[in-house]
């Protein structure tokens, strides 16, 4: 656990820690948050910060202790467990008995606690002896449980702008004497992606003379948000398919290039695919299940990098495709029909009359076969009494289903 004020020589820290603002004045972007906890200063509750990677939740949570006068005691949920929360309690109690000073605690990465390591804060937040302010990168619906969610404030935070990040540069330039050629710091902006800690990184490794040339080469590699098990992740896929139902086969690429980037696994983009070419394309274009399993085939046998390749073709295929969710309709209406009569018996002319005796209790009596009838049409139903005559799947006018449709129309004027 640390200090506020640690009274430890910081020269050496990383220089992301030597320019954290010292007021909530100096702090950059957050304008709407940081306007609501400076009212909140006097007597902050315990809240939650939620945001992406280096947009401030620390330097926050340190800034609002220090408007507030309370003491400041941090730890991160990676390292720590209920051993140490037990330990900042106690302190916190002693403290607010002896020195009638109150203690807001800073849990960073809060999502890391399991729910009984969170409940554990709870009388503690509740008699006063913490004020308690998690950071998390992770939604906090899913992350954080009921009871603590309901005892703390839940702000948002964003990913910095480019011009907030080059704001933070400029004062590392004039803080630190460092030489920036044109278009470095302009660089490093961009390739930090609203982090200013990774911004802050990036030019505190370039050294004293900082040129774009030596921004690529201490980069190497713009670092995307994207975590392959958690929200980014579902989030990410999320705009891929909405994006292929939508007709848009621009945004589908990106967001494909996007996931591919990150390290994406390429067969789940490809089942996914499978998945939409029966659910929103569908018979409008029966070919678009052919193309996207092909597309999971291709890349499983040819492997990443060329896989990009077939799941790209597949995404351009299906986002153009007609579109029709007719089948999957059709079936969610078939299946609450079979949870309303879950045991209704298989019609006597459906069964097969394997023995004497099923033939003598009239199994396949008054059966039709398709191919003696003309254009093998039958006239006898296929389900149950109860069930009889309900329609479930209704083709669109788009694409192959028009046919299906046409075809459909015909038979059952025949029957």
């Amino acid at each position: 656990m640390s200090d506020l004020f640690d009274p430890k020589d910081s020269s050496h820290a990383p220089l992301a820690d030597r320019l954290r603002p010292q007021t909530l004045d100096e702090f950059v972007g957050q304008e709407e948050v940081v306007a609501v906890i400076t009212k909140l200063a006097a007597r902050p509750p315990s809240m939650i910060l939620w945001g992406p990677p280096g947009c401030g939740k620390t330097t926050l949570a340190r800034l609002l202790a220090r408007r507030s006068g309370l003491h400041f005691l941090q730890f991160s949920a990676v390292t720590s467990g209920v051993k140490e929360v037990k330990e900042a309690i106690e302190q916190a109690r002693w403290r607010r008995s002896s020195e009638g000073k109150g203690t807001l605690l800073f849990v960073d990465e809060i999502h890391r606690f399991n729910r009984a390591q969170q409940d554990a804060f709870l009388p503690h937040i509740e008699n006063g002896t913490i004020a308690l302010i998690g950071a998390t990168t992770e939604n906090p619906s899913f992350e954080v449980n009921a009871p603590l969610l309901s005892r703390c404030r839940v702000f948002t935070l964003k990913p910095l702008t480019p011009e907030q990040v080059r704001t933070i540069l400029d004062r590392a330039v004039a803080s630190e004497k460092v030489q920036a050629a044109p278009g470095a710091l302009d660089a490093v902006a961009d390739l930090a992606n609203g982090d200013a800690r990774a911004a802050l990184n990036i030019l505190e490794m370039c050294g004293p003379q900082v040129t774009p040339e030596g921004v690529r080469e201490a980069a190497q590699r713009r670092v995307l948000l994207y975590d392959r098990d958690r929200e980014q992740h579902y989030d990410t896929i999320s705009a891929f398919i909405k994006s292929l139902r939508g007709s848009d086969p621009d945004a589908a690429l990106y967001w494909l290039a996007r996931m591919l980037e990150a390290g994406e696994d390429p067969l789940f983009i490809a089942r996914r695919m499978v998945i939409f070419a029966s659910e929103d394309v569908g018979n409008a274009d029966p070919r678009g299940i052919m193309v996207a399993v092909a597309a999971k085939e291709s890349v499983d046998f040819v492997g990443m990098p060329e896989g990009f390749l077939p799941l790209a073709q597949a995404a351009t295929y299906l986002a153009t495709a007609p579109k029709s969710n007719a089948s999957y309709q059709a079936y969610l209406a078939a299946q609450e029909d079979v949870r309303k009569f879950p045991s209704e018996p298989v019609p006597l002319h459906l069964r097969n009359a394997i023995t004497d005796l099923m033939k003598s209790l009239g199994y396949g009596k008054g059966y039709q076969y398709a191919h003696d009838r003309p254009d093998a049409v039958v006239e006898h139903g296929h389900r149950p009494p109860n069930v009889e005559g309900r329609v479930y799947y209704q083709p669109t006018d788009r694409g192959y289903e028009a046919t299906i449709k046409k075809l459909m129309e015909e038979r059952r004027k025949r029957r």
